[in-house]
């Protein structure tokens, strides 16, 4: 298999995540979806990262798929339960986690990408109103608990982690930690795994 993404994308580090953690091979290909050249079209009409490429050369996209899918390839380190509920569960906690950080990369968009006159504030206000949202509803459902599940560490956890780690990368204005300190706890834990100790965001 290869992923085709960046070091910065946080949704490319929850797939490079839960390669790590189901012990899976393959080959990550560095793709700048912004560059003129960029070939990502070619593998996702969509041109976003990550992609997957089978070994058949069929290719598999978005992020969400992506974890799916390499969560049935080994039965190393389950990330969705089988349980029907608990498994729609994970994947609200998924939902809301690339909710915020679609959030967030609007809003990063726009401030950095945007000349200054064309920007727009409210634009800019209503993302963040969502970001702060979403973090608020991650900490109560999180609540005491040492998972977002629970006791158990699922693919919400990667989701979550991935996200609030891109936040403390892009937004660091944005004391979530403080606000939020069982968020802070979670991602403290999650940081110490090696599957994101290896996958740290980075800009080269």
């Amino acid at each position: 298999m290869k992923l085709i993404g960046s070091f910065t994308s946080a949704y490319v580090r929850k797939a490079r995540v839960v390669l790590a953690e189901k012990k899976l091979d393959y080959q990550f290909e560095l793709e700048n979806v912004w560059a003129p050249e960029t070939k990502i079209v070619a593998s996702n009409p969509l041109g976003k990262v990550p992609c997957l490429v089978m070994e058949d050369g069929s290719t598999m996209y978005d992020s969400r798929v992506i974890a799916e899918y390499l969560d049935t390839l080994t039965p190393v380190c389950k990330l969705l339960p089988a349980n029907s509920r608990d498994r729609a569960n994970v994947k609200v906690w998924e939902a809301l986690a690339d909710g915020v950080l679609d959030a967030a990369v609007l809003a990063y968009l726009e401030r950095t990408w945007r000349p200054g006159e064309q920007q727009s504030q409210a634009w800019f206000d209503r993302q963040m109103g969502k970001v702060h949202g979403g973090l608020a509803v991650m900490a109560e459902n999180l609540g005491e608990q040492p998972f977002c599940m629970g006791i158990h560490y699922t693919l919400a956890d990667v989701a979550v982690g991935c996200t609030l780690g891109w936040l403390s990368f892009r937004f660091p204005d944005i004391d979530w930690r403080s606000a939020y300190p069982n968020l802070a706890r979670l991602f403290d834990k999650l940081s110490e795994r090696p599957s994101f100790k290896d996958t740290v965001p980075r800009t080269h």
